[in-house]
């Protein structure tokens, strides 16, 4: 079936103020959004309080309210304009909450507005810490021991009863803000005090922690048809502890077994379908124990999430833009794949090259705040490299950081000794694995790297590589360096700058460039087009890399 043709205007609901924790990755979705439902004839209204945003130009939508994030100035628009539909999910926990609030109330239901793209049902199974949990034990999901307390005294007899460590995490919120590990009971007022204080529902779920354990998120898409495609699936560099935003992340998945991969799927369509029929986006994280590889879920978010702006950029599916018009009707089969053209947008991305995501941190602007990782999400912003492995993308992805890294291992030389660079990567920090590098570049081994970070073996026998031809390179001069250890480097994301300072003689970036120009050492262009050419691309992007 085609669209509904009864939505003739649509508002979309902005994410307000960009806050570490709730970054312009929502800008990116609402402007796709936007950009899609005017495609189709519709009449985009649009708020959001932040003025400081791409949506809120004149030209993305039909008109812009810049007014704050309250029922009221739902009421003032309503009042004024015509509006059929209401889109909650482009801008974050911000938008469910606000698009909650007034459905309950009946605010939509007094004006005759529909709510698209997510029903209320889902968004309260999604963000009520306890009907998440006893939908996952009803639909057969494990997931950790866990109990809902609204109460100081509640939450910390049960937190007594199962044992630490534990993870605190309220409802409602976004950016795992208010949430932390507790390790041990000295923590645990605090923690609990900080999350009912965050939690605008005064609720925290107290869980037991499964530290050390994978960490996977799946973006998937769902039509009115029950039709389900995964776009993307994302692994996390570091265990479970990290927050999402705040740890290094690959996609495709890198370590997941066949079968652990299928059942992965599987559970992530399952918990979609089942927390309400509605059309639109989801994002499904997994903790993965690596001994068993038993999974549990950790959440569902209903909505286009951050995850989706940076799953849209590596696959080239363009989530936000798909999820808009799936939301007033279209299914799947009838939208065409944005990239060939001439396929449907009921395919899974296949993707030839590797995505690393590094987040880029600010904490020299913030004298005295603590920077371990945790829970709570810190970054300001991230990066994404593309590259044909995965050591090529992290190279290229630390170049980007604008923290003069010319590479991993080169923002600056460490100073520690080997028994306290494993001490301090015990803690997750930004710079650890900047620190992992040096601590093999001294020979620490990578079993011991592994027992003390819980990083998968196989990321750091990846930096081991780079290790080694660093090794290599150290070796020679640039006049002496043999073509096939130069081409090597540059497959491996080294560049002329990171070559030039490894180099037993100290030269130039452009030395090097001439070198391999002169060997015919030059990039090429390779394409972002979905599908591991097999169909034609249309409209590609790419990325280069130095492989033939």
């Amino acid at each position: 079936m085609p669209k509904d043709t009864s939505i003739q205007s649509v508002l979309i609901v902005g994410s307000g103020p960009i806050i570490i924790g709730q970054a312009c990755e929502f800008d990116y979705s609402g402007s796709q959004a936007a950009r899609s439902l005017r495609e189709e004839g519709i009449k985009v209204i649009l708020i959001n309080s932040n003025p400081a945003t791409i949506m809120t130009d004149p030209m993305m939508a039909d008109k812009v309210y810049l007014l704050p994030l309250t029922v009221e100035s739902i009421e003032q628009i309503l009042e004024e304009t015509q509006i059929d539909a209401v889109l909650p999910t482009m801008g974050g926990q911000t938008a469910l909450n606000l698009c909650k609030e007034a459905d309950e109330l009946g605010v939509w239901k007094k004006y005759g507005v529909r709510m698209i793209g997510v029903d209320v049902a889902a968004i309260d199974t999604a963000e009520d810490r306890e009907k998440f949990r006893q939908l996952m034990v009803d639909i057969g999901i494990k997931v950790a021991p866990s109990h809902v307390a609204n109460s100081f005294l509640e939450g910390k007899e049960y937190a007594q009863e199962i044992g630490f460590p534990l993870v605190i995490r309220p409802s409602f919120t976004l950016g795992g803000t208010g949430g932390s590990f507790v390790h041990d009971k000295s923590e645990l007022d605090e923690a609990l005090k900080r999350g009912l204080e965050a939690s605008p529902m005064h609720e925290v779920l107290v869980e037991k922690a499964v530290l050390g354990w994978k960490e996977f998120e799946l973006e998937l898409l769902r039509d009115k048809n029950d039709n389900v495609v995964i776009i993307c699936t994302v692994e996390n560099v570091d265990p479970m502890g990290v927050h999402t935003g705040d740890s290094i992340t690959v996609a495709p998945a890198m370590t997941l077994s066949d079968t652990a991969f299928q059942d992965m799927r599987n559970q992530a369509m399952k918990m979609m379908r089942s927390i309400g029929n509605f059309a639109g986006g989801c994002n499904v994280q997994f903790a993965q124990n690596p001994e068993t590889e038993e999974l549990i879920a950790v959440e569902i978010n209903p909505r286009v999430s951050r995850s989706s702006a940076l799953a849209s950029k590596a696959t080239g599916y363009p989530i936000a833009k798909i999820a808009a018009k799936l939301a007033i009707g279209y299914s799947l089969d009838e939208l065409k794949n944005q990239i060939t053209r001439t396929t449907s947008a009921y395919f899974e991305p296949a993707l030839d090259y590797v995505i690393v995501k590094m987040p880029r941190w600010n904490f020299d602007k913030f004298k005295g705040a603590n920077d371990t990782l945790g829970l709570q999400m810190k970054s300001v912003g991230e990066v994404m490299g593309i590259g044909r492995s995965f050591t090529e993308a992290i190279q290229k992805a630390c170049q980007s950081l604008e923290n003069e890294a010319v590479g991993l291992g080169y923002y600056g030389k460490s100073l520690m000794k080997s028994e306290e660079i494993i001490e301090y990567i015990k803690t997750p920090k930004w710079d650890r694995i900047f620190r992992i590098k040096d601590a093999l570049m001294q020979g620490v081994t990578i079993k011991t790297i592994v027992q003390a970070t819980g990083i998968d073996r196989w990321f750091i026998y990846q930096i081991q590589n780079l290790c080694n031809i660093e090794k290599e390179l150290s070796h020679y001069s640039i006049q002496d360096l043999p073509a096939d250890l130069l081409k090597e480097a540059k497959k491996n994301g080294f560049s002329d700058e990171q070559v030039a300072r490894i180099l037993k003689y100290h030269c130039t970036d452009d030395e090097v460039y001439e070198k391999r120009k002169a060997l015919g050492i030059t990039r090429v262009y390779k394409m972002v087009d979905t599908c591991s050419a097999e169909f034609e691309a249309k409209t590609p992007y790419f990325y280069s890399t130095f492989e033939g």
